[in-house]
């Protein structure tokens, strides 16, 4: 049957782990984009550093041979929303990790107004509330296309102000469940028959 298949990792872990001026801007993003831990920064980073190695290779050959490449990376990020379609070469290299982090699916959720904050947004799309399209999807990194940020939706409905439950399913307090109630007569007898021997 051989060996179980090796994924490798979609990021790069970087090379100085304890860098203090690094840790503060990952924290930075990771608080304004509600991110659950810095490999998400590092894989949107690994994602741009691809496009940058691309347009700088690009940038190195003669005009005639990159025209067909070059077409190709600028329809890939404006498809994407992360460029406009006026974009050059040049445009790619000074994009930052936000350029990234700002197509995610968790961003968008919320700056299209179906969460309050950022963390409600992710515990939507986990929960499985946002769909694209037809599609419900439950990934928060999930990269939006430009054509996919108009079919973001709801896919259950939900009340943001008192969670998920409506106000007549709600169970009212004083009401005990008949299992509970058999739980706490069973106690009692138990009780009774300890202290009675």
């Amino acid at each position: 049957m051989g060996d179980p298949r090796k994924f490798k990792n979609k990021y790069e872990s970087p090379k100085k782990l304890w860098e203090r001026d690094r840790i503060a801007e990952e924290k930075t993003l990771k608080s304004e984009y509600g991110l659950k831990n810095s490999r998400e920064i590092w894989v949107a980073a690994a994602e741009l550093k691809k496009y940058r190695r691309e347009a700088r290779r690009l940038l190195s050959i003669l005009e005639e041979d990159r025209k067909k490449d070059v077409e190709k990376i600028l329809n890939r990020l404006n498809r994407f929303g992360i460029l406009p379609k006026s974009a050059t070469l040049d445009d790619i290299l000074s994009l930052e990790v936000k350029s990234i982090l700002e197509r995610r699916l968790q961003t968008r959720v919320l700056r299209k107004g179906f969460a309050k904050t950022i963390k409600q947004s992710r515990q939507l799309i986990s929960h499985g509330f946002i769909a694209v399209g037809e599609h419900v999807v439950t990934v928060p990194g999930y990269l939006v296309t430009e054509d996919e940020d108009s079919k973001i939706q709801l896919h259950k409905p939900i009340d943001l102000d008192s969670g998920n439950k409506p106000e007549e399913d709600a169970e009212p307090e004083n009401k005990r469940s008949p299992k509970r109630e058999q739980t706490e007569k069973f106690v009692k007898t138990e009780k009774t028959e300890i202290n009675a021997a």
